[in-house]
């Protein structure tokens, strides 16, 4: 029994995908040199992913001994926004986590893996984890383009796109990977629009300065960007939203639930650890922690809460009562910022590192809500 890539192609795209190709499982030398210099100059900010291990993830040799193939798959998960909720502050959710885009990803990865395997030979799934670089994979694959924000860019798809491999030993004949030209060009949209400058040359990420990298590190929020983040709960889509190839066609509409793309900030705030959890475990939080949950809840709260709704004073006053100083920390901000500075009477004798500091602050910007009465 034989398999073709003409074959797998066929499985991928009727599977869901938007793009399938295939490249050598040869290593990724130039990504390897980008990892090792990045985390060098300590863009990586702590982060893991591919910069855990840079010499395994630029090189299929070390998931698959023997390896010969990478089949590389993209899916599109470009949709139309739902309608933000009304009359309750909302956290607004980048849009790959909507929905799991990944199952359907794996479940189309996995599809063109069973035949192969039925040949006898192996075929692992590699997607959305630090055994692989994957947007290097999709570009040597001729899937795209890697575009001035970092993300691989589908011709006629754009960026919104999650990636993955299936890495074999099949003998696969495979037709030779034309690199998509670099359709970026002269556009610099993705760095003008970063709010925070964190796209600080072309294809080259500051993860200091990234607002989604910066919600799933632990300990304090940097302060200089807490204003910044605005209502960005999880994730930021901003240097994708701005960019035109992702504005060519029209989106599908989203099928996304509660908690999809808007999550009522007050609501979850309310919920024991174990409902914040169970409703918003998904994501990647920081050692699985949820006051790193609460701790992004109060900064977007502070920066759209309306200090007159007097359930956004119990919110912050509950948060300064928390027995986690990471929690308390961010309740002061949020309630310098909200104009509730009665409530700090709560926290005056706090003995914690990080609450004394957050009350010696000299500067606090308020946010641009309505004022109100607050009382301890």
């Amino acid at each position: 029994m034989s398999v073709t890539f003409a074959d797998l192609e066929s499985l991928g795209l009727s599977a869901g995908l938007c793009a399938v190709g295939v490249t050598s499982a040869e290593p990724f030398p130039d990504t390897l040199d980008d990892l090792v210099t990045r985390k060098a100059r300590g863009l990586d900010a702590g982060m893991q992913f591919t910069y855990r291990n840079p010499a395994r993830s630029t090189d299929p040799q070390r998931s698959l001994p023997g390896a010969t193939a990478l089949i590389v798959g993209a899916y599109d998960y470009q949709r139309l926004a739902p309608q933000r909720p009304l009359g309750e502050p909302t956290g607004r959710v980048a849009a790959y986590s909507w929905e799991d885009h990944y199952a359907v990803l794996r479940e189309a990865l996995d599809a063109m893996a069973v035949p192969i395997r039925a040949a006898g030979h192996r075929a692992i799934v590699l997607a959305d984890q630090n055994h692989l670089v994957d947007r290097a994979a999709a570009a040597r694959a001729g899937i795209g383009w890697w575009g001035k924000s970092s993300n691989v860019l589908v011709p006629g798809v754009g960026s919104l796109v999650v990636l993955g491999s299936v890495l074999t030993d099949a003998p696969l004949e495979m037709p030779a990977a034309v690199p998509v030209a670099d359709g970026c060009r002269t556009c610099t949209q993705c760095l003008d629009g970063c709010p925070t400058g964190a796209i600080i040359e072309p294809g080259v990420i500051d993860a200091a300065r990234c607002l989604a990298w910066l919600l799933q590190t632990d300990g304090m929020f940097p302060v200089d960007y807490r204003v910044a983040l605005g209502d960005r709960l999880y994730g930021c889509d901003d240097c994708q939203d701005v960019c035109p190839p992702n504005q060519i066609r029209r989106r599908r509409p989203s099928g996304a639930g509660d908690d999809g793309a808007w999550v009522p900030v007050l609501e979850v705030l309310g919920l024991s650890d174990e409902a914040l959890m169970e409703r918003l475990g998904r994501w990647y939080i920081p050692d699985r922690d949820p006051a790193y949950l609460r701790r992004n809840l109060l900064v977007v709260l502070a920066n759209i809460g309306d200090r007159g709704d007097p359930r956004v004073g119990a919110a912050v006053r509950s948060a300064l009562l928390d027995d986690r100083a990471v929690v308390r920390a961010h309740a002061v901000w949020a309630a310098r910022r909200l104009g509730l500075d009665p409530l700090l009477g709560l926290v005056r004798d706090d003995r914690a590192a990080d609450v004394r500091a957050e009350l010696a602050r000299s500067h606090v910007p308020l946010a641009d809500v309505p004022s109100g009465p607050a009382t301890a």
